[in-house]
């Protein structure tokens, strides 16, 4: 029962997101949300209370980016190259399709709010794959272990949604994965065990 719940929650979140992106927030409205999902509006309310809470489950679409990309991910790449790997793709996404101003109101409103802060949320499938990487790595003796996997998780974290502020902030006049790109790995190096 609470696979389906998440289900229609996820599928109300893709829908919006997707009418975002095409349309842009302000012209997107709740009934056109309901007939791109496939639900009804009171499945709507139940999950979100209106269309600005639908902002902090930009972290459902990270989420699903993050399902397919694990199984594109090689078991023959090293920790901190699969780590790079899914920073480029879930950046390339947003260069591609979440628009800038919606970015913002994610990262802002999750400044203010009282409640959830959805991009925290260690229940969410970025960190439990982020996390099994970590702990892989740390296995195989790739990166340090002077760390606990929750610590180094954290930092990336950290630094990703550093880069998504930067960008924000920066009126998103630079691409964000090509930044990344020379970044992350120059970051990570930080993660690596010292020979």
């Amino acid at each position: 029962m609470k696979k389906e719940k998440n289900l229609t929650k996820n599928k109300i979140a893709s829908a919006a997101w997707r009418l975002f992106s095409e349309r842009g927030y302000e012209d997107t409205t709740i009934d056109e949300i309901v007939e791109e999902s496939g639900t009804s509006k009171g499945s709507f309310y139940h999950y979100f209370e209106s269309k600005d809470a639908l902002l902090g489950s930009l972290s459902i679409v990270f989420d699903e980016k993050y399902e397919e990309l694990k199984d594109q991910l090689d078991p023959g790449m090293s920790a901190v190259d699969q780590l790079i790997f899914l920073n480029q793709e879930l950046f390339l996404m947003i260069d591609n399709s979440i628009p800038l101003e919606l970015l913002t109101r994610l990262l802002s409103s999750q400044l203010i709010t009282r409640s959830e802060k959805h991009l925290l949320d260690r229940r969410r499938t970025y960190f439990r794959i982020i996390s099994d990487i970590v702990s892989g790595g740390q296995a195989s003796g790739e990166i340090r272990k002077d760390l606990t996997v929750n610590e180094l998780v954290k930092a990336y974290a950290m630094m990703e949604r550093g880069l998504m502020y930067d960008w924000c902030l920066s009126g998103g006049d630079y691409a964000l994965s090509r930044y990344a790109k020379e970044i992350m790995p120059v970051f990570l190096k930080g993660f690596q065990e010292k020979n």
